[in-house]
């Protein structure tokens, strides 16, 4: 663990000279560069308070990099399109693969390529603490950085808050929100039109793990907008929490959606369902499971919400049978 510690600390040291190094190539000056060699002038910027302190954002950015998908998800959905942002899929989901035709991506997870970043001359960078606290100091040397302090899916809409806030979008979020409330209520005309009270279950898996998403998470907190039931075991707050197979009668209900990430994950799906419990879930036994995509459905913006109500749409109103 000592050695980990040291590593840690000299690759940081060293990503912190590369990064001054490269910062004072571009400027093409011998003089060495101020500590904030991006920052805007006073009178086009305003300070906002973050996660790791407060930073003055210009007033009307232009280069602006994602380092979260929620935070890409969040800037698309109020009309700023990123130069540059990380991902964590391999496939784009729907909601983002035209968006992301003409936007550079930096790495997946919380690795975004620094060497690449300085590259871009970004005059704006948008993250989270989770993602971006261990190289803050770097991305600040770079470009004005801002970050939330991201605690989970269920914290989805006060980050959407916080993206609108820095980019100075906060009237149009509230337009965003209304098409959202819109689209919900929408929902619920068409589910009382059918004369639907059902109990919606909803699982994935993902790196050898079988999970359940809860009243609180990002999809959970779609399905209570929509006033659809949950299972006992999922209608409440918690997040995410982890099944066993012997408490495989926790994602039963009327209809059951099922979301698989890589090789893997349909592995770990298939094994589920060679279960004998699996026979007995009423969605089963109704032909009423159905496969979504999993980077949509665990989006955690305004964009993935939309793509979840289609899909609520899709299978609850339309009634489309199982591909």
């Amino acid at each position: 663990m000592i050695y980990k510690s040291w590593r840690q600390r000299i690759q940081l040291f060293l990503a912190g000279v590369l990064i001054a190094a490269l910062i004072q190539s571009c400027t093409g000056s011998g003089s060495p560069p101020s500590a904030t060699p991006s920052a805007p002038e006073a009178s086009n910027c305003r300070m906002v308070r973050h996660a790791l302190g407060e930073t003055c954002v210009p007033n009307q950015p232009q280069r602006v990099i994602t380092l979260s998908v929620p935070s890409l998800g969040d800037a698309i959905a109020l009309g700023v399109k990123p130069i540059a942002t990380i991902v964590y899929f391999d496939e784009p989901p729907p909601y983002l693969a035209e968006h992301l035709n003409s936007i550079q991506t930096l790495g997946q997870e919380e690795q975004p390529s620094l060497e690449k970043i300085v590259a871009l001359k970004p005059d704006l960078i948008i993250g989270t603490k989770y993602s971006a606290e261990t190289i803050y100091s770097q991305l600040a040397q770079i470009a004005p950085t801002v970050v939330d302090d991201w605690e989970g899916y269920p914290s989805w809409r006060g980050h959407f808050g916080f993206v609108a806030d820095v980019l100075g979008k906060s009237d149009l979020a509230q337009e965003v929100w209304s098409r959202y409330y819109q689209r919900i209520e929408s929902l619920k005309t068409a589910l009382e039109k059918k004369q639907q009270n059902l109990e919606v279950s909803f699982v994935h898996t993902c790196c050898g793990t079988i999970d359940l998403d809860l009243k609180n998470s990002f999809n959970g907190s779609i399905l209570a907008d929509a006033g659809l039931r949950r299972p006992p075991a999922q209608a409440v707050d918690g997040g995410i929490v982890k099944l066993s197979e012997e408490r495989l009668m926790d994602i039963d209900g009327d209809v059951l959606f099922v979301a698989t990430d890589g090789s893997e994950a349909a592995e770990t799906m298939a094994k589920l369902k060679q279960n004998p419990l699996w026979q007995q879930l009423r969605a089963v036994q109704n032909d009423r499971v159905y496969s979504v995509n999993y980077p949509t459905w665990r989006g955690g913006n305004p964009l993935a919400a939309d793509g979840v109500i289609d899909d609520l749409f899709t299978y609850l109103v339309e009634d489309t049978p199982p591909t």
